[in-house]
């Protein structure tokens, strides 16, 4: 079944401090955030009418806004309370919530001096990103664009302009028949998936990417803790990519991905195990429980 436009749908979104019917949601075509990607955004997941990490989000997302140079104007409790009225107005409880932030039309030149910041949120019902595929792993093949320095860009925000590099890769992916794919860092290490941190499994031991270039993904701070809580060895390096030949098993870790393994990266073979069972089955489990138990196992 075809899927509803997300211009043409029943129910409510935040704007700048009201909930409005869904379709009246708009912004000006010459807004500078089209243009210029002066824009930030939160992917959340509620599960049971909670938002998993909600404050955490929250902050992250008030930090991405001052790390491209604007300040969102509502604080860290408006906008998780307006996050938890937007599931409310819509009647969901299990839902994907998007808060979003923009440069308004005041200006449209590459300096952003000048514009009113905007913030949105909405939320829909969206399942499993991977649904049906999250044990049985998923085909990723090696993406083409990589992820840039440091140097080049504010990578710790979750910052619009930068998902470009992802939705290329990911619609590549796409179009060779996968479900996603594999990024490297400007220098060749092994990063992230397009929209979803990575690990794998060598000798029995769990291993990361440092997140130098991309997002310390909220999800992969979880599993983290979770793997350690189950008496892991976590190790967080530099991963070379001469070494996914190597590795046992493999998983990527999201709010949209939660934990989904990986059966194939391009040439190589993986087989879903006991460590990627283990981790799925804790992350289902820390999702469901109350706000603060998740506070305190996460911390």
């Amino acid at each position: 079944m075809a899927l509803l436009p997300f211009d043409d749908r029943d129910g409510w979104i935040w704007l700048d401090g009201s909930l409005i019917p869904w379709r009246e949601a708009r912004l000006h075509v010459l807004s500078h955030g089209l243009h210029y990607a002066s824009a930030v955004f939160e992917g959340e997941r509620a599960y049971r009418g909670n938002i998993f990490r909600l404050r955490d989000h929250t902050n992250r997302f008030l930090n991405s806004a001052r790390l491209l140079m604007f300040q969102i104007p509502y604080s860290a409790e408006q906008i998780d309370a307006a996050c938890l009225q937007v599931l409310e107005a819509n009647g969901l409880t299990d839902a994907y919530v998007r808060p979003v932030a923009w440069r308004g039309t005041e200006q449209l030149a590459v300096s952003p001096s000048g514009t009113t910041i905007h913030t949105a949120i909405a939320a829909w019902s969206w399942p499993s990103y991977f649904e049906g595929e999250r044990m049985d792993g998923i085909r990723m093949m090696e993406g083409t664009w990589r992820r840039p320095s440091p140097e080049t860009a504010p990578t710790d925000a979750k910052a619009s302009a930068l998902y470009m590099i992802g939705s290329m890769n990911k619609l590549q992916a796409e179009q060779a028949g996968y479900a996603d794919a594999l990024l490297l860092d400007w220098r060749g290490y092994v990063a992230e998936a397009t929209g979803a941190n990575v690990f794998l499994v060598f000798d029995g031991e769990l291993h990361t990417p440092l997140c130098e270039g991309f997002l310390n993904g909220l999800t992969r701070q979880s599993v983290i803790s979770l793997a350690r809580r189950a008496q892991m060895k976590v190790v967080e390096r530099h991963i070379e990519h001469g070494e996914l030949a190597t590795a046992t098993e493999v998983l990527v870790t999201g709010t949209a991905a939660e934990v989904t393994a990986v059966r194939e990266i391009g040439p190589h073979r993986y087989t879903p195990g006991r460590i990627t069972e283990t981790l799925m089955k804790a992350f289902d489990d820390l999702v469901m429980r109350p706000p603060a138990e998740v506070d305190r196992i996460c911390a």
